[in-house]
């Protein structure tokens, strides 16, 4: 007899997963799915599989707020092996190049000012980024490694945790379409020898920090219990630095059905001033998401209705 099809069901909200080693997100996202029952599952922000940390995982109509969250700033701790240059810039490579040099807390502590504020920074060779139609890795494994534009990103912290002769230990806040592969390469080329990330964590994205996730094997054990749904964050977790706008039940139909509805006034302040056209802000009735909306000439605009 054949084994009866899995049964998914509606689930909305973020699990914030702490990902294991070994594992792709797409892979990380389909266990996640599978474990709660989900019928519609996706990931903000990829992680590497030899990365581990936080993953946010989208259920339902979370996965509406996905292109959101990927504009968040993230924070990863990281270690870069030194004295080997590798391919993929991480220990998943081929080494290609190798030195002798090893440099000094005080030479890393030198050079970190350099990776500060916006810098220009060149992706890995083997990432997901598009060259001509095709992904950079996948012509980099077929020996025809792309030439990638310096790209412009920010990092706003960067701390040395710890030194050792062969290896040293660093944290990073940083903004959107930052690589640490690359930082670790470029670092090491700064003071004069090569060297490649060893180990790489993810520590936040945007709200959600490691020390909320949850672990692969914990979810699995819980499953579909009510103990597994308790680790579901709402949908607006993600949302929280954008702008709120309270609307009655009868502009939020509106609002549903694509129209758009007047900024409210009341009688203390026109709530118009409070945002500027362009605006993104979240409409809200009776305590529950509605839409993304933006402000045009007084008038909020349905971006992304939410179905909750």
């Amino acid at each position: 007899m054949a084994a009866e099809a899995p049964r998914f069901r509606p689930v909305h909200g973020w699990l914030v997963l702490d990902k294991p080693a070994g594992l792709s997100s797409a892979k990380a996202v389909a266990a996640v799915r599978r474990a709660l029952g989900a019928e519609k599952a996706g990931h903000a922000g990829t992680l590497d599989p030899l990365a581990t940390g936080v993953l946010p995982i989208a259920l339902g109509e979370a996965t509406k707020a996905v292109g959101y969250l990927t504009e968040a700033a993230k924070a990863y701790r990281f270690t870069v092996a030194w004295g080997e240059a590798r391919d993929t810039d991480d220990a998943a490579g081929k080494v290609v190049e190798t030195s002798a040099v090893r440099p000094s807390a005080e030479a890393i502590e030198t050079v970190l000012p350099r990776f500060l504020g916006t810098i220009e920074q060149v992706p890995p060779a083997y990432s997901a980024l598009k060259v001509g139609g095709k992904r950079a890795y996948k012509l980099a494994r077929a020996d025809q490694a792309p030439e990638l534009a310096a790209r412009r990103v920010r990092v706003d912290r960067l701390s040395l945790i710890s030194a050792e002769p062969d290896q040293a230990t660093f944290e990073v806040d940083c903004g959107k379409g930052f690589y640490v592969r690359s930082l670790a390469r470029d670092l090491a080329r700064a003071l004069g020898t090569v060297g490649y990330v060893a180990l790489l964590t993810r520590t936040r994205v945007g709200p959600f920090a490691l020390e909320g996730a949850i672990s692969l094997a914990k979810l699995d054990a819980l499953g579909h219990s009510a103990a597994g749904s308790e680790h579901l964050l709402p949908v607006e977790t993600a949302l929280d630095d954008i702008p709120a706008l309270a609307l009655t039940e009868s502009e939020a139909d509106r609002l549903k059905r694509g129209q758009p509805v007047p900024i409210p006034r009341n009688d203390d302040r026109d709530v118009s001033r409070t945002f500027a056209d362009g605006a993104v802000v979240c409409a809200t009735a009776g305590g529950k998401l509605v839409a993304f909306t933006r402000v045009d000439g007084g008038m909020v605009r349905p971006v992304r209705v939410f179905n909750l």
